[in-house]
């Protein structure tokens, strides 16, 4: 890792934040802060952030937080961030100093109730009084520094304390660790779980493949006490991501297994399906009394997430002994090159019996390939004065944007970002934010990325079963035009007089969904196509995100007595309910000019049949095109090995003997996709 690609790095990350800091009027740090969680939510590192920028004199300050309930855990953050134009050193005394600061507004909340000194227009007010009164919900605090330096190589690690009775765990993001983050796609820092901290010789385990495997299979069973205590120090980390997306949409304890937890735990066993989990790399011990796993590098859960958390809640919260419980575990290693592919399949097919694979959104999933399609496809019409036509961006996984530009000369980088504005990349859960606050489901958004994507993928997972040619080129022009009006009601709204700062992400969903909600009970829509064509919304639409916010702001920073803390008020229901009475008993809201530009959803409707059937064409086109890819001889092999399967019927068994002698019809070819996927299932392999 050279140093000149690290001052690059920080050189691109700095114009970057100011950037986008001038394009939503909002401060550069505000901007920073912003900028940065929103990589490690992304990637997995954290859950959420909630903007809580607070200063006080008696040495405390904190940035922001975010309350983890299903892992009992609260994160809190503070930046280091002075706008430097260089990329300097951070070392140890700052560092103690930084975090001391952070310890003290936590601690003081947390024992000291300081929320009765401050005022309750304070950001920190809020904050404070949630944390004195939830303290006992969470037994852990994750202290994040996110700073715009480099740590010192002198620093290797923070060990985590005990304050009363909460761990306190210490966390550095720095602009190496940032770099390290960007190179490797935006994956998640790889966990390395080492069984040696419970067991000195480790788990047994008993290998379940052949030496000619293409990858490695162990059983082994692991105590409930480690598998509590792993997802105590990980979290949500130690789910494979689909997983983890569908926690996120349940967010329950299983009441089966708290039970047998509670009541059997000797029958855990018995009673309990396991887990089913992926590795990179695991090291071990052969001795004479068998095979010892030491350490699993990147260990995973794709099925069995359920298990885990209820374990960890139940130990925790109920305060039940977990000392007697073992879990079966099927552990598959997986190398680097075979984990992209095999890993989301291990997911999707050990998940079949909840019905995960729909509602979690694999990053290859239908849905999102086609959205992918259509952003490298399509051309935006330029904005009046420009003349370059340009694209959205849709990075269906992390990293794609920096991966389509790592082999070009700077010279097409050049013509790639001038084609491909960063500012018009757009990811999965970008795609969330804007479809639910549309879907007038403001309080999903509220709820932080990660369970709004959640929200989202299994509403989406589900129509896209019943009628996959619903999301046509017309749905992603769509898109797109609500990802400009977001884009533009954050700029308006940070520009207003009456915007002081703080909650603009809260006002801004609340926002939207009221106009769309508008826009419903009237029977209309917005003109999403004229906004595709202008790539901007006119002077009536900014002057009714102007009034609506104004409605917005001005309620939610007077919630009902007992609320304290307003970011945590938003994600309500309550509160969406209370906009809603306060909205629409007001007059003049929408201005005339506004009004006159919605459509009638009839309208649409012709529109939207169309965009449909040209969608149910592309497809068998496209279907036809994958289906020439196979040659005689290899359908002749699909019938064959078919006929030993038995799982086809006799009409499919006679499509596929048609195959081997004539083209296949548009129809014919869909019906053959299929049919290949269920080949695939039971295992068929086609050279």
């Amino acid at each position: 890792m050279s140093l000149s690609s690290i001052d690059e790095y920080y050189h691109d990350l700095r114009q970057e934040f100011l950037a986008g800091s001038e394009a939503a009027m909002d401060f550069s740090e505000s901007e920073f802060a912003l900028n940065r969680t929103k990589e490690l939510i992304e990637s997995g590192q954290i859950e959420g952030f909630e903007p809580c920028h607070y200063k006080a004199p008696k040495g405390m300050r904190v940035d922001g937080y975010w309350f983890r309930e299903e892992e009992e855990c609260l994160d809190v953050f503070i930046l280091d961030f002075s706008n430097r134009d260089s990329l300097e050193t951070l070392i140890r005394t700052e560092i103690e100093n930084i975090f001391k600061r952070l310890e003290n507004f936590v601690t003081s909340s947390m024992m000291k109730q300081i929320y009765k000194d401050l005022e309750i227009t304070s950001p920190g007010y809020g904050l404070s009084r949630d944390i004195s009164e939830r303290k006992m919900n969470f037994s852990k605090v994750n202290l994040y520094l996110i700073s715009e330096r480099r740590l010192s190589e002198r620093i290797q690690t923070l060990e985590d304390i005990k304050y009363s009775s909460w761990v306190f765990s210490y966390h550095i993001w720095d602009v190496l660790r940032f770099y390290r983050l960007y190179t490797s796609k935006g994956e998640k820092e790889e966990l390395l779980v080492d069984f040696t901290d419970w067991r000195p010789e480790g788990l047994p385990c008993l290998p379940a493949h052949l030496s000619t495997a293409e990858y490695q299979s162990y059983l082994l069973v692991i105590p409930g006490e480690i598998l509590s205590a792993l997802y105590g120090k990980y979290g949500a980390r130690l789910l494979e991501q689909n997983v983890r997306c569908f926690l996120q949409a349940r967010g329950n304890v299983n009441k089966g297994i708290r039970a047998t937890i509670m009541n059997n735990p000797e029958m855990f066993f018995a009673y309990n399906n396991g887990l089913t989990a992926t590795a990179k790399e695991i090291e071990f011990d052969e001795k004479e009394s068998g095979i010892y796993i030491k350490k699993i590098r990147d260990l995973q859960i794709v099925n069995g997430g359920q298990t885990t958390a209820s374990l960890f809640h139940t130990n925790r919260k109920d305060k039940a002994p977990v000392d007697k419980i073992f879990v079966q575990v099927k552990l598959s290693v997986i190398n680097e090159e075979q984990s992209e592919e095999v890993v989301p399949k291990i997911s999707e097919y050990a998940n079949t019996q909840n019905k995960v694979n729909a509602a979690d959104f694999f990053s290859n999933h239908p849905f999102h390939v086609r959205i992918e399609d259509f952003s490298r496809r399509l051309y935006a019409p330029p904005q009046q004065g420009a003349l370059r036509e340009t694209k959205w961006f849709y990075e269906r996984a992390r990293g794609q944007y920096a991966d389509a530009m790592a082999k070009l000369s700077p010279g097409d980088t050049k013509k790639f970002q001038a084609q491909n504005p960063k500012s018009q990349m757009f990811t999965k859960t970008d795609l969330a934010k804007y479809e639910n606050v549309w879907d007038e489901k403001p309080t999903y958004v509220n709820l932080g990325a990660q369970k709004n994507f959640a929200k989202y993928a299994a509403r989406v997972g589900q129509e896209w079963e019943k009628d996959p040619d619903k999301f046509n080129e017309f749905y992603f022009k769509c898109i797109i035009a609500k990802a400009i009006i977001f884009k533009n009601a954050e700029k308006i709204i940070s520009s207003q007089s009456w915007y002081s700062g703080g909650y603009r992400a809260n006002i801004v969903a609340y926002t939207l969904a009221l106009i769309s909600l508008y826009c419903s009970k009237n029977n209309k829509t917005i003109n999403y196509i004229n906004i595709w064509d202008k790539q901007n919304i006119s002077q009536a639409t900014i002057k009714t995100i102007e009034s609506v916010g104004k409605i917005v702001h001005d309620d939610i920073l007077e919630p009902p007595p007992g609320i304290s803390n307003i970011s945590e008020w938003c994600k309500r229901d309550s509160c969406w309910d209370h906009l809603i009475e306060k909205t629409f008993s007001s007059s003049n809201i929408f201005p005339a000019d506004f009004i006159k530009e919605l459509v009638p959803k009839s309208e649409i409707r012709e529109v939207v049949k169309d965009a449909k059937k040209i969608q149910k064409m592309d497809n068998s086109i496209e279907a036809q095109i994958n289906i020439l890819k196979y040659s005689t001889e290899q359908w002749k092999y699909i019938l064959k090995e078919s006929k030993k399967t038995g799982v086809l019927s006799p009409k499919e068994m006679s499509i596929i003997e048609s195959a081997t002698y004539k083209l296949p019809s548009e129809k014919q070819a869909l019906v053959l996709l299929e049919i290949l996927k269920k080949l695939e299932m039971e295992g068929l392999k086609i050279a």
